[in-house]
């Protein structure tokens, strides 16, 4: 099938979810703008695609076929993001070797927009991160990761801001606690930061001062846990004003996006689309002249 009409027919089995409780007739006029959200994580220095004889994961994934459907989406609808949820580094020679080099020219290649850092991105310490950094043409966010005393202070923002046809899109990043996943040695004096607190101000900023029409969190929390751990449908569950987080860490496959309530019973959107960039999930949201949003996603198979 050819990867034009794939992605027609894979967009076309998903659900319009309206967020904010705004009724769906509001999005028939011809006004409407369509912002496409593209993401990826946990892609573990998975550059080539698996082999036939992978199991369960033959002939998918592939940075070379992922290059290609990101192209005909973004030809499609120029007004696209493309995000990664972090765990870039670590699960293939590739990274033993070069040491993420290569992941981030080809990220860079690829044109994305800003990627959130995973507890494996720490696997050559954080000297090793930092020194591959002149690779990324992209940002990297994260708000709850504190780098003040490190040599990533300065080169991480707690948040961007996208202008895309008129709608100004935010999106922040989140990681999860280091301790007990990484040794102290490799973070060194990284500080982490509760993540609902650091949402909310990071909300507040966005949604009052910078007057953001969507509002995203990049994830590395992971999609949810038994017990108090702070996964994406508990940070869900106690935010508001975040239209989509795009999760990682738990390598949780997502079909389509998980709807939930926000602290202010309105709908957003949690997504999360597995490991090694099997997958890229996409997400459409549509704005009407008010700028009203629907939204509805799906992932797209490598």
């Amino acid at each position: 099938m050819k990867r034009r009409a794939f992605i027609q027919q894979a967009t076309a089995g998903t659900a319009l979810v309206t967020l904010g409780g705004v009724g769906l007739q509001s999005f028939s006029t011809s006004k409407t703008k369509k912002i496409t959200i593209l993401h990826t994580n946990d892609v573990h220095s998975h550059i080539d695609a698996f082999g036939p004889n992978d199991g369960r994961n033959a002939n998918k994934g592939g940075i070379a076929r992922r290059a290609t459907l990101v192209e005909n989406i973004r030809n499609e609808n120029p007004n696209t993001l493309l995000l990664d949820a972090g765990d870039i580094f670590q699960g293939t020679p590739y990274f033993n070797y070069y040491g993420g080099e290569l992941e981030f020219k080809l990220m860079s290649m690829l044109k994305y927009d800003a990627a959130t850092i995973g507890n494996h991105d720490f696997d050559n310490g954080i000297d090793g991160l930092y020194a591959q950094l002149p690779h990324a043409k992209f940002e990297f966010i994260s708000a709850n990761y504190n780098f003040k005393n490190t040599v990533m202070d300065t080169h991480v923002k707690p948040y961007k801001v996208f202008m895309k046809d008129g709608i100004k899109i935010g999106v922040f990043g989140l990681g999860i606690a280091l301790k007990g996943l990484v040794a102290p040695s490799l973070y060194k004096e990284t500080e982490y930061l509760d993540p609902i607190e650091t949402s909310q101000e990071m909300t507040k900023i966005l949604k009052t001062e910078e007057q953001c029409d969507l509002i995203i969190c990049l994830s590395h929390l992971g999609y949810n846990y038994k017990g108090d751990k702070i996964g994406d449908l508990s940070l869900a569950k106690a935010t508001r004003d975040i239209d989509l987080i795009i999760g990682g860490h738990t390598h949780t496959f997502l079909p389509k996006p998980t709807v939930v309530k926000n602290i202010d019973n309105k709908n957003m959107l949690v997504n999360q689309v597995g490991c090694y960039g099997i997958y890229l999930g996409k997400i459409d949201f549509y704005f009407d002249a008010d700028k009203n949003k629907s939204a509805n996603g799906t992932s797209i198979i490598v």
